[in-house]
């Protein structure tokens, strides 16, 4: 009967009206193949890195080589690989080398493990936060170098001292990076995590760590910097061994080429640490997508 109806109806209604067609804008024609215009920075070249420092080098040389240059102010690269070859027939490069690379590595392993214990405790509690965050800022604010005649009062002048102030540098800076990389993830996959009912190891390893091992390792990096940054501080400071105790010893016969090969060597072993970092972020985070390639 329904169906009866139905059709009654529709006998009784006048024809509805043909719509008029509408005119369909013709498909934009498919770009070439090839063509397409690319945005980012391009495909990464090995040793890449290099190609600044070594244009650098090409420059001074040239600039040596044309007397550009006065060798009692600065010397060529020429007389100061002769004098690296000498400091190392003598022994007294690699002795001095192996002296700064304990305090740096030492200040940095210390210096790493306090920051990143401080950030997971400001970072996943409220009162950590309260207790240590405001604290830390402080002390960025507060040069290492202002602080080294309280921590020779209080360390003396030997070594512990010269290992506190790399790790104090080292510190806050992978703090603050770890610490802004914690409190930046996503709330919602915490709350995905609590209605899973997840433990708090659980957590985390699945949360906490893959979310801040972005901004560690920034920090990471940083922190090696500020390594050699302090490690240059520290040595020109009382100090009986190190490149910067070489460096300064040559500062009062003007032997500008050891200088130079202290510099040289505070920044390879830069270069190279920074690139060693580089190298495990990028097999750590192999699952990111991004620029760097």
């Amino acid at each position: 009967m329904t169906e009866a109806l139905s059709r009654l109806g529709t006998a009784d209604r006048p024809p509805a009206a043909v719509p008029a067609p509408v005119a369909v804008p013709a498909p934009a024609p498919a770009p070439v193949r090839g063509t397409r215009r690319r945005l980012g920075p391009g495909r990464a070249v090995p040793f890449g890195r290099l190609l600044g420092p070594l244009l650098l080098v090409a420059l001074w040389w040239a600039a040596s080589a044309l007397h550009y240059l006065d060798p009692r102010i600065l010397s060529g690269p020429g007389a100061v690989a002769a004098t690296a070859a000498d400091l190392v027939h003598d022994g007294r490069l690699q002795d001095n080398v192996l002296v700064s690379l304990q305090r740096a590595g030492l200040g940095l392993l210390f210096g790493v493990l306090a920051g990143v214990v401080l950030a997971i405790a400001a970072g996943l509690s409220r009162f950590g936060e309260y207790l240590l965050d405001g604290t830390l800022q402080v002390k960025r604010a507060i040069p290492s170098l202002a602080m080294l005649p309280l921590l020779i009062l209080w360390l003396g002048i030997g070594e512990q001292m010269k290992v506190t102030v790399i790790a104090l540098g080292v510190a806050v800076t992978v703090y603050i990076n770890t610490y802004a990389s914690l409190t930046g993830i996503d709330s919602r996959y915490v709350e995905l995590a609590e209605s899973l009912d997840l433990g708090r190891w659980r957590f985390l390893r699945t949360v906490v760590i893959p979310g801040s091992l972005p901004g560690f390792f920034v920090g990471l990096r940083l922190g090696v910097t500020a390594s050699w940054l302090g490690l240059i501080v520290v040595e020109q400071i009382n100090s009986t061994s190190g490149i910067g105790y070489m460096m300064f010893q040559a500062q009062q016969y003007a032997q500008s080429d050891v200088i130079i090969v202290g510099l040289v060597a505070y920044g390879i072993f830069g270069f190279a640490s920074d690139a060693a970092v580089r190298a495990v972020e990028r097999r750590v985070l192999s699952w990111r997508r991004t620029l760097a390639g």
